[in-house]
């Protein structure tokens, strides 16, 4: 699946014919039913974490889940694995300010399937939401990033925001940040916690 997922993500970025002919080979042999689209990677981690959590290989479900590198991709990435091309079902997770992207490309490719669902800005503000501010910034903490975390909170940008909008703004603060704290945060979660996004999608799946 990390090689369909690889072919894929070279044919999207315009790569010569061989990524879309290994592509469709690969899809053949695996079998792929189902594309799962996000926007990067830190939603990959989580999806992936919680579903591992969840004791469930999206792989061997015929399920490959992987990042189009921002909603505007949405389009190029449906017309290669939805009904134009390899007629995979397509679903995934968007932010509310950016459907209309993912509306216009499910449209414009006749694609079926649950579509996508939509968090209230992105995923790691359903996550704090979910779990509430303090116990995001505990988590935050017993992963070693404290002092880190205070340096920025006692920045003047952050003044103004709230607690909430600062713990997402923290997250993409630095490289990897975010895929490390997709991981911890799905991990936190109760079962009954899940952001309504997230247990949509793995309704769906």
């Amino acid at each position: 699946m990390a090689a369909f997922r690889d072919a894929v993500t070279t044919w999207a970025a315009g790569g010569p014919g061989e990524p879309g002919h290994r592509a469709h080979t690969l899809a053949a042999r695996l079998p792929v039913r189902t594309a799962v689209l996000l926007e990067g990677p830190s939603d990959v981690a989580a999806v992936e974490t919680l579903a591992a959590c969840r004791g469930r290989d999206l792989a061997a479900e015929g399920v490959c889940v992987l990042p189009i590198g921002g909603a505007m991709s949405a389009g190029r990435f449906a017309a290669l694995l939805g009904p134009p091309g390899l007629g995979l079902r397509l679903t995934g997770l968007c932010d509310a300010n950016e459907r209309r992207f993912y509306a216009r490309a499910l449209e414009r490719t006749d694609a079926t399937g649950p579509g996508f669902f939509v968090c209230t800005a992105d995923l790691e503000d359903e996550f704090i939401r979910a779990l509430g501010t303090e116990r995001v910034i505990a988590l935050i903490r017993a992963e070693g990033d404290g002092r880190p975390l205070d340096t920025f909170l006692n920045q003047p940008a952050q003044r103004d925001r709230t607690t909430a909008q600062q713990l997402r703004r923290f997250f993409g603060t630095k490289k990897g940040r975010k895929i490390h704290y997709g991981r911890v945060l799905v991990e936190a979660l109760g079962p009954d916690r899940v952001p309504a996004p997230l247990a949509g999608l793995f309704a769906a799946l």
